[in-house]
């Protein structure tokens, strides 16, 4: 007769073994990390305001952790093909995903299929930066303000056009926050891109826009261009005359927050080590100048902080996108 007793005992010996030789070789690659180079993909093309952030990011990082990180542009289909990857990649600490608001929160809201899940398929990190969007006007353009493009807009229902970027891009949802929150009957005009977008306002064809400030900041300076309120929550040491749309609209707020994601499951001691270098640099002079020279603020968070941020965001888009039935397959 067989005695099974006996190969159990067996058996759970081996694994009993197997596990505790495990247990020095995880604590160890916490500890070693990081080993070798890490991937940082960022889901927008190279060359535009989300990839200089996150070359900033991964300079930084890679001085920080004595191993480069390794910028991995992935552009399309607003970042959903990147996040994707990133949700699918070894939770081991060598991928981590450059992220935004829309890619946290918009694209999922828009798109029922986008094929990953924000808070299941993802470990955050912490945050970096936050950008409002600015409305940006041509000189020639009516209003000076907020308040005077409000009245404007209400005098004459209907025969506004204002510029935004891509129907559910962060400029345009910033636009429909705007609308819905004044209500205000005016005619938004997409572009492909803010480099149309702010071409087609510089030479007349449009006279407002919704725009990122980065790509307009030259022609402000040159005086091509004009500033007449900011979405974001304080005013931005670049244009500290401008005021924010919550000096006319208390509460308004329509901001990009930018921040580092790791797949779920990757463990607990290497994101803590991710988010006290990351913390560490978006703390610093250096990156805090960087970042308002390109109109953008350093934030710095815990895991958890940036979680709730997340969440938080969700509230404000996620009802926004069903009220105006906006999707995007």
């Amino acid at each position: 007769m067989r005695n099974t007793t006996g190969l159990r005992t067996t058996r759970i010996a081996a694994l009993a073994a197997a596990a505790l030789l495990a247990l020095p070789a995880a604590g160890a690659t916490a500890q070693d990390y990081p080993a070798r180079a890490i991937t940082m993909i960022v889901p927008f093309p190279a060359g535009g305001g989300n990839d200089m952030i996150a070359r900033i990011v991964a300079a930084k990082l890679s001085t920080a952790l004595g191993q480069q990180v390794v910028v991995d542009n992935r552009g399309g289909a607003n970042g959903v093909i990147a996040m994707r990857t990133a949700a699918r990649a070894a939770p081991d600490g060598y991928t981590i995903v450059f992220a935004n608001t829309s890619t946290t929160t918009i694209n999922i809201a828009l798109n029922p299929n986008a094929g990953y899940d924000i808070r299941k398929e993802f470990a955050p990190i912490g945050m970096i930066a936050a950008a409002g969007i600015g409305i940006i006007a041509h000189p020639s353009f009516a209003a000076n303000s907020v308040p005077e493009l409000i009245a404007l807009a209400k005098a004459q229902p209907g025969k506004l056009s204002i510029g935004t970027s891509p129907p559910g891009s962060g400029s345009h949802l910033s636009a429909e926050l705007f609308k819905a929150r004044t209500g205000i009957n005016v005619t938004f005009v997409p572009y492909r891109g803010t480099a149309a977008l702010n071409n087609d306002l510089l030479g007349g064809h449009i006279s407002v826009m919704f725009g990122v400030l980065p790509a307009s900041l030259g022609a402000i300076k040159a005086g091509q261009l004009k500033v007449l309120g900011m979405t974001s929550t304080e005013r931005i040491a670049l244009l500290p005359d401008v005021p924010t749309v919550s000096e006319t609209i208390p509460g308004f707020e329509a901001v990009l927050r930018y921040g580092l994601l790791a797949p779920a499951g990757t463990p607990a001691p290497i994101i803590a080590r991710l988010n006290k270098e990351l913390v560490a640099l978006a703390g610093s002079d250096e990156v805090k100048t960087r970042l308002a020279s390109e109109a953008g603020v350093a934030l710095t968070s815990t895991p958890e902080e940036y979680a709730a941020e997340i969440a938080r965001e969700d509230g404000i888009w996620g009802p926004l996108i069903k009220s105006l039935n906006l999707k995007v397959e």
